[in-house]
């Protein structure tokens, strides 16, 4: 492993995460590993080494000699998955995903090309005039193909790790994020236990739609799909990673065009990303209500998110990432937009 490389350190607004890059023998390790696949594959870092540290991930932006960039990413044992999945993904739907140079599955590292560029950087380019609401149309229609094409994969996805929140056991996880967070209110508490009946009768329907399991990514927000070239999207980060019903990964995409386009923009992106499945027997008017409840019930899985930190690092965000959990345990009271 080089030790002469410039490195700077980026902890973003969690000063205090504990992550393994403290420690010098993972870190000797770890940069070894990314050293030898580089070598693998004819490459030789070069240039400042960019670390940016998170309680859900150690990220290290390795410039190499022909110029390119290449990414060494550790997970938390929590999301550990996530380097085989990338693997499996590369696989299973080539093209729509990063294929990584090299990974440990074991310890949950992936070495990985850079994607070009973000679909957030591309939408901040254009000028106030050319902005367009509904950019997220053709990235949600591409999305939803490879949710239809992993379907198949659904038993394989769960084998490497992937966590399984099928929409009966909602009930079941929602119990335990509210009984468990000490970030909720005594009032916003008895509020969502008063809203469970009305939660196991949303799960209940939203079950009955007949819409096979598959993966969700959870987090599809503009940082985390590329824009290489036009008409093309390639989809990554995957550490937040679901089996369950696809619809529940609309949640975030929405939520990130309705901030940047407003409200008025989510019909048309609703009807583009459920296109996919309108070839299966399903009326619009049904694939729009199951969609409607996905949009609530997802929520539930964005606070299991919080619970994959590295060791050590819950407590200092108050206890497994209570105020973000707790912020989506809000918003399960919230009515839909759609």
């Amino acid at each position: 492993m080089r030790i002469d490389v410039p490195t700077t350190v980026d902890r973003g607004r969690y000063p205090g995460a504990k992550t393994p890059w403290e420690r010098d023998e993972w870190r000797a390790d770890a940069l070894g590993w990314a050293e030898r696949a580089l070598a693998a594959h004819g490459l030789r870092e070069t240039g400042t080494r960019k670390v940016r540290l998170r309680p859900w991930s150690v990220l290290v932006r390795l410039c190499v000699e022909d110029g390119r960039t290449v990414w060494f990413k550790a997970n938390p044992p929590g999301s550990a998955f996530e380097a085989g999945l990338t693997e499996a993904l590369a696989r299973w739907v080539p093209g729509r995903v990063l294929t990584p140079l090299a990974v440990d599955a074991a310890r949950g590292w992936a070495l990985l090309p850079d994607g070009g560029t973000l679909f957030r950087d591309a939408l901040d380019a254009a000028t106030a005039d050319a902005a367009d609401p509904h950019a997220w149309e053709e990235p949600l229609r591409q999305y939803a193909a490879v949710q239809r094409a992993l379907a198949p994969h659904v038993g394989e996805i769960g084998a490497l790790g992937v966590p399984a929140a099928p929409t009966t056991a909602l009930p079941d996880l929602f119990d335990l994020a509210v009984g468990g967070n000490t970030a909720l209110e005594p009032d916003e508490r008895d509020t969502l236990r008063k809203l469970r009946p009305r939660l196991v009768d949303w799960c209940e329907e939203l079950a009955a739609s007949g819409i096979a399991d598959t993966l969700d990514h959870s987090d599809l927000h503009d940082g985390q799909l590329f824009a290489p070239e036009q008409g093309r999207f390639t989809f990554f980060d995957w550490g937040d990673a679901l089996i369950g019903h696809p619809f529940h990964s609309f949640l975030i995409p929405a939520r990130a065009a309705c901030e940047r386009f407003g409200p008025a923009a989510l019909p048309r992106l609703r009807d583009a990303y459920l296109e996919a499945w309108t070839g299966d027997g399903h009326t619009r008017a049904e694939l729009r209500r199951a969609l409607s409840l996905a949009w609530r019930l997802g929520a539930i899985g964005r606070t299991g998110a919080w619970e994959r930190l590295f060791p050590g690092t819950a407590d200092d965000l108050g206890g497994a990432g209570d105020p973000e959990a707790a912020y989506w345990l809000r918003e399960l009271a919230a009515e839909p937009p759609l």
